[in-house]
């Protein structure tokens, strides 16, 4: 019983201490509570050398697009017609006006380009396509070859053609191949309609519910708009309105605006950090290995994680096989994240609440420009030992399987083990 207890103890400390420095990863840079609306954050820590004797041939990448404004109108109109109509009633205070001046600059920022790149967006995959070319020089050389693929979506295409662009500036020669197509799509932004059904049953979405009642609680923020609480309790929907504002507070930073305008004076690190662990709760139990709805969500990425396997092998065959570039969401990010296991975010967590506890945290997987690169290593086209190295968001990662070379491992290894896992899934 004393051992029960001590470990109890131990698991709330543990528990209390990881949130803590998810909390103050936030108190340090407020936008990482933006989720998968947090811009691109430039990597930081050095790569390891190559392996003895083996230098980088081939990479293999799939990308989100980068920073683009909000996809649906209604999420720049709600929140701004809401101030502005209790503006027109007398109702707002000198925060409330100020916060609708700076709601009114994003809305009209935003006109008649929902969902488009900004100016932040490209040039977030210029920088990651020359940090690549720098990185790996042996792979871009002389008149290797590029391929690119993007979903159909402008934004993903502008995002590659920016990429490229940065390429053909730092090597003329290159022999580039792009495309955007329907051909493409049953693995580039493939839509299984099957998994789709079973993302959010009751019981996930009773979590979900259950968890912001507990967690969230509107009111102080928005409530310091109005000079009248009466009217904001009985007139506003303050749990939609906090909704629509954050969502608003996210997206700036990926726009021309983030240096003019700063919406963090409206919530404190205490409500940033809830705000983004109520998203946190809620891309788990869609997109990640949730057991609520069967463990299954990941699985959507089969097509392009096998397509990936597939074009590996066969550029492995070749003297110079160059570069696979492939741009889309963070829809397939992260999911192929989770059907990878990358830095062990294949975990089943039956408690949301424990979600920081075990690891799983949103923002470092699927910012605006997300990206997973494959490396592959060898001495000679004739090397049959090939080793490769996985990159998440240009950070060295770890893969659920053995190796004894880490960070690299034997691709022999990685495609038995997961052709075996894709073979093993059953429709």
């Amino acid at each position: 019983m004393r051992k029960f207890i001590i470990a109890l103890i131990l698991s709330c400390f543990l528990t209390d201490a990881t949130a803590q420095r998810t909390k103050e990863e936030i108190a340090q840079d407020p936008r990482r509570s933006a989720s998968n609306y947090m811009a691109y954050p430039e990597p930081t820590k050095p790569l390891s050398p190559a392996p003895k004797g083996k230098k980088p041939f081939y990479i293999s990448h799939y990308g989100r697009h980068g920073s683009r404004f909000i996809i649906n109108d209604r999420d720049y109109d709600y929140p701004y017609f809401t101030l502005l109509l209790a503006d027109s009633l007398g109702k707002l205070n000198d925060h409330g006006k100020e916060i609708l001046q700076r709601l009114r600059l994003l809305r009209e920022d935003a006109m008649s380009r929902h969902g488009e790149l900004t100016p932040l967006g490209a040039q977030q995959h210029k920088d990651i396509a020359r940090r690549m070319y720098e990185r790996f020089p042996e792979i871009f050389k002389g008149d290797a070859h590029v391929d690119a693929k993007s979903t159909t979506v402008i934004r993903c295409i502008l995002s590659m053609e920016n990429a490229l662009q940065q390429l053909l500036v730092m090597n003329p020669k290159l022999r580039i191949s792009h495309d955007a197509s329907e051909h493409d799509m049953y693995y580039m932004n493939f839509r299984d309609p099957k998994l789709k059904a079973k993302r959010l049953p009751k019981v996930s979405q009773d979590i979900y519910d259950n968890f912001c009642k507990k967690h969230i609680d509107p009111k102080r923020p928005v409530e310091l708009l109005f000079n009248d609480t009466a009217y904001a309790n009985n007139a506003v929907n303050l749990e939609r309105l906090n909704y629509y504002i954050f969502k608003n507070i996210s997206i700036a930073q990926n726009t021309e605006l983030r240096d003019k305008i700063d919406f963090y004076d409206l919530y404190n690190t205490e409500e940033l950090y809830l705000n983004w662990r109520k998203d946190n709760v809620y891309w788990y139990l869609t997109y990640g290995c949730s057991p609520q709805n069967g463990g299954t969500q990941p699985y959507s990425q089969r097509n392009l994680l096998r397509k990936m396997i597939e074009e590996a092998d066969s550029c492995i065959a070749l003297p110079r096989p160059g570069a696979t570039l492939r741009f889309g969401h963070e829809t397939m990010v992260m999911p192929l994240t989770c059907l990878l296991g990358i830095n062990g975010y294949d975990l089943q967590i039956d408690d949301v609440e424990q979600l920081e506890e075990k690891g799983w945290v949103n923002y470092r997987i699927f910012p605006m420009g997300a990206n997973i690169q494959f490396v592959f290593y060898r001495k000679n086209a004739k090397d049959q030992d090939v080793l490769f190295k996985v990159l998440l968001n240009e950070e060295e990662a770890t893969l659920p399987i053995d190796t004894d070379c880490a960070p690299y491992y034997h691709w022999s290894d990685f495609r038995q083990h997961y052709l075996q896992m894709l073979d093993n899934y059953k429709d």
